[in-house]
């Protein structure tokens, strides 16, 4: 198969660009933010997350790293884990975005000069790593379990082929295709026949091969792909299940073992499916993605039930104060559902990002954009402490965000999400425009046959649910303009030519010749709503969440009259929430509890007088016990510092002890 290399333009600048599917994805240079919800954090990740980075890697030697290798001065005491060399690839894809997006001459110096010291490193066969290979260190691929090699290596084509789209050939993408190519002389046909424990290899050689136009990387996924799942890798504590060496892809039913793990190689199985044609792989992953969100998967969309794993638990095990719910695995999963949707058009895909942009990606950074989030559980039973600003955080958990962690995969990762996050939003096929995610915007592109599709979208979303897409450009023949509705907007509606309808959730089209100034507005109903758990979901049953929009919310021990009461608060789901600001109240109460030194007993009524124990309430007791409760957006909490907080809200009049 041939793939015709991928020129260099801001209208090419998208991580995904399949050779073929329904869809097209528009790039940077044809998707611009201009402000709202995610532009604000775009710009805070450009002006301050992207040296943040940086410095910490500086200051902890990771990027000393490759400067040892190159000096020939290694040893055995090398600083950070053996994949911090892939924390500095995700910087520079960043920052190619970065400079793509904006002509930064920042962010450009930046790529400079970690491209020169990561050169440095290169051995002359092209294998780069600043852990093995070299003087004091283990032997190349001695630990193809753990040692992240080859991970290491996707991430370094990952971060190649955004420069390749934004900048065309440099120093970078050289230094990636000679890593590249030792990965394909040593791994190919005739070569070791191993994989890599953590998978990255595979979705970094395919992107690079459509964007370097070269096949024989895809072939080289494919093959990866295809010896991963029978037992190619030692067996651990863990079982292969960890690293997805158990089952082969094709025959897997659901996303298990580590979750990060598990959605990059779907990515990969994705791009190969496309890229080969393969319907039985896709259909698998379909298959897969379908009972994994079914069952495996948060309502904030983060995935990941087990810290022992940082893995998937079994289905309907999702427990809320125990979620490991990773910022990496909430990233990864949008990298699987953009391809998914890329092959197919179907909107469940898009649906299932939005809801994990704002419930995960954006519940990671602090609003400075220089601590964050690794673990995003939906219950915090103690508050945290207030994280040292100046240390590196030793856990993943905690109840503050941390500026910094042993393991920092999660603020690159958010990095160079939101440095490319005009990618994930639009998308162009033969007859028309699809908008997927609302934010304001300027879209300016062109069909296949040169008919222009130029829009600006107007819209505080999340704030309002109102979005107006203005025509800025008329074209002399009709086109399909398509806006998402999301699965919860039942009540949706759209307005044009001074008309409103309502509009089912899915796809809404408007198909005609636009004039400049046309203006199609779309209605969000974007008051609070009553979400019930399934009954299988044991952790969460007899509880009930409260979400406004794509937003899940959540109550924090600070907004309570006892700040104490978080774990006893139940509220009343009789009456519904109401709308508070970007966010809502409900009614709930705490009833008093007493310690009987042991915490089982038959089933009693909770009697209401009981509230009355609680001297700082006793004027709520009588008035029946019930306070308003605010609730705020979940991707907002312990921004005033630390704090307890759930989701998921006990509802009043179930039996207890």
């Amino acid at each position: 198969m041939t793939i015709t290399p991928q020129a260099p333009a801001a209208a090419r600048a998208v991580p995904v660009l399949p050779t073929s599917g329904p869809v097209r994805p528009l790039g940077l240079g044809q998707v611009s933010l201009t402000g709202g919800f995610w532009g604000v954090r775009q710009s805070v990740n450009a002006a301050a997350t992207l040296a943040h980075c940086e410095s910490w890697m500086e200051r902890l030697g990771w990027l000393a790293n490759f400067d040892r290798v190159a000096d020939g001065t290694t040893s055995p005491d090398r600083p950070g884990w053996s994949f911090s060399d892939s924390e500095v690839y995700k910087l520079l894809e960043a920052l190619a975005w970065e400079a793509g997006r904006t002509g930064d001459q920042g962010a450009e110096a930046a790529i400079k000069r970690l491209t020169a010291r990561v050169a440095r490193a290169q051995d002359p066969d092209g294998y780069l790593n600043t852990c093995f290979g070299h003087a004091g260190q283990q032997p190349r691929y001695s630990d193809l379990e753990m040692g992240h090699e080859l991970y290491n290596t996707g991430h370094l084509l990952q971060a190649a082929v955004a420069r390749l789209r934004t900048a065309g050939e440099d120093d970078l993408v050289r230094v990636a295709r000679r890593a590249a190519d030792h990965v394909c002389r040593t791994f190919g046909a005739d070569g070791l026949p191993g994989i890599c424990g953590h998978p990255e290899i595979e979705v970094g050689l395919a992107e690079f091969g459509r964007a370097t136009g070269e096949d024989r990387y895809v072939e080289q996924a494919r093959l990866f792909l295809d010896r991963r799942g029978h037992g190619t890798l030692r067996d651990i504590p863990l079982g292969r299940a960890y690293f997805q060496d158990d089952v082969p892809i094709r025959r897997a039913e659901v996303w298990r073992g580590h979750a990060v793990r598990a959605l990059y190689l779907t990515a990969a199985a994705v791009d190969v499916a496309v890229e080969r044609g393969d319907d039985e792989l896709l259909r698998a992953v379909q298959r897969q993605w379908e009972r994994s969100v079914e069952r495996r998967t948060y309502i904030t969309g983060g995935m990941g039930s087990r810290h022992q794993d940082e893995g998937f638990g079994e289905d309907w095990e999702l427990p809320p104060d125990r979620a490991y719910c990773e910022t990496c695995a909430g990233v990864a999963s949008i990298m699987v559902s953009w391809r998914l949707h890329l092959a197919t058009g179907d909107v469940r895909y898009t649906d299932l990002i939005e809801r994990t942009l704002y419930n995960v990606v954006a519940a990671s950074p602090s609003p400075d954009g220089r601590a964050f989030f690794y673990a995003n559980p939906l219950h915090q039973r103690s508050p945290g402490r207030p994280a040292d600003p100046s240390e590196v955080s030793p856990r993943a958990e905690g109840g503050t965000r941390a500026a910094w962690f042993e393991v920092s995969c999660c603020p690159t990762n958010v990095a160079r999400t939101l440095a490319a996050l005009a990618g994930y939003l639009a998308t162009t096929d033969d007859d028309g425009l699809q908008i997927h995610q609302y934010a304001p915007c300027a879209i300016r592109a062109e069909l296949p046959d040169g008919r222009p599709v130029a829009v600006d979208v107007e819209t505080d979303y999340p704030a309002s649910g109102t979005v107006r897409v203005r025509v800025a450009a008329g074209a002399s023949s009709p086109w399909t303009l398509s806006l998402r509705v999301p699965a919860w907007a039942d009540g949706a509606t759209v307005t044009e030519d001074g008309r409103t309808r309502p509009v089912e959730p899915g796809m809404l089209t408007v198909r005609r010749a636009f004039q400049a100034g046309d203006v199609v507005v779309l209605d969000l109903p974007m008051r609070p709503r009553l979400t019930w758990p399934d009954p299988r979901i044991d952790a969460v049953r007899g509880c009930v969440a409260v979400e406004r929009g794509p937003e899940v919310l959540c109550a924090e021990s600070r907004d309570l009259p006892e700040p104490g009461g978080l774990d006893a608060l139940v509220v009343d789901a009789g009456t519904g929430p109401e709308p508070d600001g970007g966010g809502a109240r409900v009614r709930g109460r705490i009833p008093a509890h007493t310690g009987r030194g042991w915490a089982y007993a038959p089933a009693r009524p909770a009697p209401l007088t009981e509230l009355a124990e609680l001297a700082e309430l006793a004027e709520l007791a009588e008035e029946g016990g019930w306070f308003d409760v605010p609730l705020r957006p979940y991707h907002s909490w312990a921004h005033r510092g630390p704090t307890s907080m759930r989701v998921w809200l006990p509802v009043d009049g179930a039996p207890r002890p």
